[in-house]
Order: C-alpha cells, then structure tokens, then sequence
C-alpha cells in the first residue's frame, strides 16, 4: 500500500522531531532549514523541495525515503503500481517515485526522478558518507560534483559523494529521467 507525501512528509517530520524531544529550533539548528519553513511543513502549509527535504533527513540521520515510507527488508515485495499516490512533484521541477524504499540491512534506496525542461535542483552535502549512483535513462541528465556539470547520455551512470555540494539540471525542452540509487554508509 502506498503513502501519500502531502499527509506523511508532514507527519513524518512531526514524528521525528517529538520522538527526539527537539523543539523546531532545535530542529532548525539540526537541519539547517528555518523554523518557520519547518513548521509551515509540519502543518501541511508548505511543500519542501527535494534539497530541504534532504536537509531535513540529514539533520535527523534518516534516510530520505523515511519521508514515502515505511523501510523494507530483503525480502520485502514493492507492489504494482507503488508509486502512483507516493509520486512527488516539488516546485523545482524535480519529481520522485521511489522505487526501493530504505532497507536498512543493505543501506540504500532507490527512486526514480523526472525533471522537468529547465528544471534546476541543488543539493546540500547528505550524511557525511552517502554515496549517489545516478543512471541516465534519457539524454541530457546534467549533474554538479565538485562545481563541475557532468552530462550523461541514455544509459550512462555516475557515481559520487553526495555529502558535498551537488546539483542536478536539465537544459533540454522535454522531460529528463534518470534512476537514483541512494547508498549510506554503515
């Protein structure tokens, strides 16, 4: 069954940041994202983009699919059709389906990401460690490593360390899509 993420996201962050006793200042200095934003998020008033909500489950050390999901196991089976309420657009441009929720015995996830023509999406460094596999599925994923863009064509991949600064771009007129396997290390 899948989750919504206009009702979990903001559940979810609920969750964590009462579970740890954490005012949302305290929150804020953890996840280098404003108390304001923070509570507008919990109350279901604003949707974060892919780059806050990154900053969020850095600040709480989970993984980012926490935010669509309940975590899997190995021998844990993703039902047809998934990701069809768990889609997530952000205002960026940049949509996500995840494809393998977390599973905590292999240390990864995977989604599927969309980005819009013209769409721009930066990242703040992860968990210190985590690792992207990025595999283009059309031409023209563009991605930041090191303040270097790297273009991928169809079936081309890149692996880096997301616990720096990184960004993904398409320039092109129609839609780019590429798979993103997540690694965190143990």
């Amino acid at each position: 069954m899948s989750t919504d993420p206009r009702t979990h996201i903001p559940a979810t962050l609920r969750h964590l940041r009462q579970s740890r006793g954490w005012s949302l200042e305290r929150c804020a200095d953890a996840t280098a994202v404003s108390k304001a934003m923070l509570g507008q998020i919990e109350r279901g008033e604003s949707s974060p983009t892919v780059a806050t909500l990154w900053k969020i489950a850095s600040g709480f050390g989970v993984s980012f699919s926490v935010f669509f999901g309940e975590a899997t196991g190995a021998d844990s089976h993703v039902p047809d059709g998934a990701g069809e309420d768990a889609h997530w657009q952000d205002a960026a441009g940049m949509g996500l389906d995840v494809l393998i929720p977390f599973d905590a015995a292999l240390g990864c996830e995977m989604f599927a990401v969309t980005l819009a023509p013209g769409a721009m999406s930066a990242s703040a460094p992860h968990a210190s460690g985590v690792i992207e596999h990025v595999i283009a599925l059309d031409d023209g994923v563009e991605i930041a490593v090191d303040g270097r863009w790297h273009s991928l064509a169809a079936g081309q991949a890149r692996r880096f360390a997301a616990d720096r600064p990184h960004a993904y771009r398409n320039r092109r007129l129609q839609p780019v899509r590429f798979h993103d396997l997540v690694h965190y290390p143990r």
